[in-house]
């Protein structure tokens, strides 16, 4: 028996070292390429074999391979490009997958929902995470400026903290608000520019009524859905994005130095005969300015208050938990000093995701985020910094400040900088929570139910010395105001899931109440005799104190269902309704049922596609809906009181009367019907995607702000009347144009165009006093048309209009002539382009990598406000313009005259039509370069992923106007900067 123990134990022996001697160990780590972050759970085997292993929390992993052989390791992995990897003799390996775009692209979110992107009906764009980081930017809407075809975003105003300008698919109402709704998290939320960018997961875009209809009239001018990041399970993550820039002013038109000023003012005194040569400067220039003159002083105005401005921004943010429990929470600080001083923002956000397992069908769950928002805002110095006289300087002989330069008429532009003379300080806390259960009924069958609230806490201040811009020398004023804003939601759920062999059907089921609550305050008093006391102890003022409050509460409800049906991934059906019921709207009118089909047929599913190798994907979309807006003041529908100043006899006593507006007891709905087509392809293997979509929106029931006649003692009452259509195409393609072992270029290109129009007004047709014209779209310039000067040629013409050579020459369009404003008006352009587009190009080399934007907006006109600048008696600073003179027949501005004042030419003799101007512009929106650390020396670095770049934002501007930025629209109070930045991010 012990031989036979021994003999065994001595072959298992022999066995066993045989074996370790055919066998050698392998160990690696796997690593996602694109940000140097360890994957767990790859999946890695021995290609032939059954020999495999999978990858732990840190992405390593560790097997046996037979010895002597040229073993074959292939790495797969959810979402990733599968990769096949010789081990030869090493015995570490480190394997970088590569993302598979086109299974990351495959589930996009829709309306309490997602699905295959394969599987969209209507007009959806996706944005993914790595799209928001290319254009670092404290509101991400501004990093999405020119990629989502159909969305007009626009930035109108340099100042810290400025928002934008969105529309989608153009603008629907005219005095209704149209903007798109914000979804994030499944929760309706106002302040987009809350949500630091570095938070998001994904964003949608919902343009057509069969994508919208799920949220019916919170849906009507486009639905943008947020997802913020969620935990991980496996080992903490952490990640850090840090950037810091500094700001100028590249793109701002300067107006007359001192030398264009004096000569302005010579040719104007000229023209009336008082100056003739420089001997006559002392009758139009005091002995001050004659002195300036001789000396060359010219003070430029604009630059002593310019200043270079910063923007810098620090993230941290943690992700991390098991299988039940994962979370993400982050932190960031934003920081922006404006191109003026006291225009400064510091923003701090907090948010914690909590998504919890209960058991097998009980899922719970929270995002919430704290930001804080203090905001330093000043009064806009430009226009008078643009007007006063350059011959003067802003200090004195002592070196104080002088109040009125030269004893003149003119404040300071420089004044309101002076300690403790202005204050206009904002902070904001805003909490935004969102709670769920979900509860897994059966397993096709959930209920989800959605807890929002949003808190907003809000404080204005604003104090104002006697020597100020705004009060120019009169008393102090001091105002204090608060507001408190509590909004609520409750939306629960149930979805149904079932595939019965080649059919597909999800269907939802929505209840949901939503409620707004506006509470505010505000103080006011004028000579608060002690400075230092700012807008506080309002009690102090001894002048017009007064109080006022508001409040303001708002109810919608509202009943969903949507059918999505599948057969075979082929034919796609998609029914929705929703009926929403509005406190806002009058009785009666409250409710309204807003309906919408939607299919595709994805054509490449068919068989006489298979032999069609070219196309890789071909799918044609047609959807139609409709969609409501209820977005005007609550109590439009009631006569409100307001309380005025009375007295009988010596005696004071309170009276009240009617608000100018009085209330519509029919209020009702407005709705917007849209058709639109869609295609979707993809060629030669994907390598070529694109998205055309051709839509057409008709909006009738238009709510309208009508003026009234000043006898019937109101001022304008809402009413639904009018219609407007708009109609467009829209564009999108990309394209990775190459791929190589170690370089990548993809390019992209969106194109859109958007025809907007009103069709119908009220029954008198168009409404001059409003600018609304039928065809015409809501927002046109209406004026005069101008031809050019009259030249001297032309006097006798001229004399013919009451006109003489020089001054402006407009087209008389009924030929009558007489130049009438009945009669010889028209609409001369419209804020809107003809079309918008941009083109995107991203290039890779090894750890280099290069990222370019252009943007365009072509075919829009602008109200230039530097053009109203031009003073024609040459007492204020004017703009800089190519003015007619007798030995410059210009034809671009009037000849100036010391007779004609500015309101003169503006309302007699046309000086409105000088401020139309082409605002076509193409930009280099953003360019940046940046080198991500190989995962070697980030490791050794004790990171997971390391990554520097440079960035330039609005870096070079084409336009037809010379040193200006078309995207203000006219305005040149606070320019956009042009931006240069440094960041780096990292990973844990």
């Amino acid at each position: 028996m012990k031989k036979s123990l021994l003999l065994s134990s001595l072959v298992l022996l022999t066995a066993g070292t045989a074996l370790a001697q055919q066998t050698r160990p392998v160990q690696g780590r796997v690593l996602d390429a694109a940000t140097g972050e360890a994957l767990p759970g790859v999946t890695v085997i021995i290609k032939n074999t059954t020999i495999g292993a999978t990858t732990d929390n840190d992405g390593s992993f560790s097997l046996s391979v037979p010895a002597g052989t040229e073993a074959v390791l292939t790495f797969s992995y959810i979402g990733y490009v599968p990769q096949t990897v010789p081990a030869g003799n090493l015995d570490k390996l480190k394997v970088s997958l590569k993302p598979d775009q086109k299974a990351l692209d495959e589930v996009v979110v829709i309306g309490y929902g997602q699905v295959k992107k394969s599987d969209v009906t209507g007009a959806i764009v996706s944005v993914k995470e790595e799209d928001l980081k290319k254009v670092p930017s404290a509101n991400v809407m501004e990093t999405l400026q020119g990629r989502l075809p159909g969305v007009d975003i626009t930035r109108s105003s340099g100042s810290a903290g400025s928002g934008v300008n969105i529309a989608v698919r153009g603008n629907r109402s005219i005095t209704a608000q149209n903007g798109p709704l914000f979804i994030v998290d499944g929760v309706q939320y106002n302040s987009i520019q809350d949500i630091n960018p570095n938070d998001i997961q994904s964003m949608e875009v919902l343009k057509d009524a069969a994508s919208t209809a799920i949220y019916g009239s919170r849906g009507a001018n486009g639905v943008i859905i947020v997802t913020t990041k969620k935990g991980t399970s496996g080992q903490p993550r952490v990640t850090v994005n840090s950037y810091y820039g500094i700001t100028d002013a590249v793109y701002y038109p300067r107006v007359n130095d001192a030398a264009a000023y004096v000569a302005q003012k010579r040719e104007a005194n000229r023209t009336t005969g008082t100056w003739t040569d420089v001997s006559n400067d002392s009758k139009i220039f005091t002995p001050l300015e004659i002195q300036n003159i001789n000396n060359g002083v010219s003070t430029n105005w604009m630059d002593m208050l310019l200043r270079q401005g910063v923007q810098q921004e620090h993230q941290i943010g943690l992700a991390g938990g098991s299988d039940k429990t994962k979370f993400y929470t982050s932190f960031d600080y934003f920081n922006e000093q404006g191109l003026f001083r006291m225009d400064d923002l510091n923003r701090y956000s907090i948010r914690f995701n909590l998504d919890q397992k209960i058991n097998a069908k009980v899922k719970v769950g929270l995002q919430s985020q704290l930001t804080y928002f203090n905001l330093d805002r000043r009064r806009d110095p430009t226009n008078q910094a643009n007007k006063i006289n350059p011959l003067l300087t802003p200090y004195e002989e002592n070196g104080n400040l002088a109040i009125f330069p030269n004893a003149g008429n003119f404040i300071n532009p420089l004044i309101d900088e002076q300690p403790g003379n202005y204050q206009n300080n904002q902070r904001t806390t805003r909490t935004f929570t969102t709670a769920y259960a979900s509860y897994q009924i059966l397993p096709s069958l959930s209920l989800r139910s959605n807890l929002g609230l949003t808190l907003s806490n809000a404080r204005t201040g604003i104090y104002q010395g006697s020597n100020t811009l705004d009060r120019n020398g009169s008393v102090a004023q001091s105002a204090y105001g608060t507001e408190f804003v509590t909004n609520w939601s409750w939306e629960n759920i149930l979805n149904f899931n079932k595939t019965f062999g080649d059919h597909t059907v999800t269907a939802t089921g929505i209840t949901s109440l939503l409620t707004f609550n506006n509470e505010s305050s505000n103080a006011q008093g004028r000579n608060q005799l002690l400075d230092y006391q700012g807008y506080y102890a309002l009690a102090n003022a001894n002048q017009q104190v007064g109080i006022n409050s508001g409040y303001v509460n708002s109810k919608l409800i509202s009943f969903t269902g949507r059918v999505q049906y599948n057969f075979k991934s082929r034919y796609l059906l998609t029914l929705t309704g929703r009926s929403d019921g509005s406190s806002v709207l009058a009785p009666g009118n409250k409710w309204a049922f807003f309906p919408s089909v939607a299919a595709a047929w994805r054509i490449i599913e068919e068989d006489f596609m298979k032999g069609v190798t070219p196309v890789t994907d071909l799918k044609l979309r047609v959807s139609y809906g409709r969609a409501g807006n209820y977005d005007i003041p609550a109590y439009s529908t009631q006569s409100l009181l307001v309380r005025i100043p009375f007295g009988f006899g010596e005696t004071s006593s309170p009276a009240y009367t009617f608000a100018n507006r009085i209330g519509n007891k029919a209020l009702g709905w407005e709705l917007s019907n849209t058709l639109n087509f869609g295609l979707d392809f993809g060629l030669l293997q994907n390598r070529l995607t694109g998205t055309v979509d051709v839509y057409d929106t008709r909006t009738s029931n238009l709510l309208l702000n009508r003026v009234l006649p000043a006898t019937s003692g109101y001022s304008v009452v809402t009413e639904n009347a009018g219609k407007t259509r708009n109609r467009g195409i829209e564009v999108g393609l990309n394209a990775l144009v190459m791929e190589k072992e170690s370089f990548r270029w993809n390019a992209g290109l969106t194109w859109f165009k958007n025809k907007e129009e009103i069709t119908a007004l009220t029954i008198s047709g168009n409404d001059v006093s409003n600018r609304w014209f039928i065809g015409s779209p809501v927002n046109v310039f209406y004026d005069y048309e101008k031809l050019g000067i009259w030249q001297t040629s032309e006097a006798d013409e001229a004399r013919s209009f009451g006109q003489k050579p020089g001054q402006i020459k407009v087209r008389d369009l009924n030929g009558d002539g007489r130049i009438t404003a009945t009669d010889d008006r028209k609409v001369l352009g419209t804020t809107v382009p003809k079309w918008s587009g941009s083109f995107n190009t991203d290039f890779s080399y090894k750890g280099f990598d290069l990222s370019v934007q252009l943007f365009a907006r072509i075919g829009q006109m602008l109200n230039y406000e530097y053009n109203g600048f031009f003073d024609p008696q040459g007492i204020e600073n004017s703009s800089r313009q190519n003015y007619w003179t007798p030995e410059n027949p210009s034809n671009d501005f009037p000849r100036p005259d010391a007779s004609l004042s500015k309101t003169t030419l503006q309302n007699a003799l046309y000086g409105t039509t000088l401020l139309y101007e082409d605002g076509s512009y193409a930009k280099l929106r953003a360019a940046t370069f940046g080198y991500t650390f190989p995962a070697g020396l980030a490791s050794r670095l004790h990171m997971s992923s390391l990554r520097v770049y440079v960035q330039g934002k609005n870096l070079y501007t084409w336009s037809h106007i010379d040193n200006y930025d078309p995207e203000r629209g006219g305005a040149i109070n606070t320019p956009i900067p042009r931006v240069l930045t440094a960041g780096l991010n990292l990973g844990f």
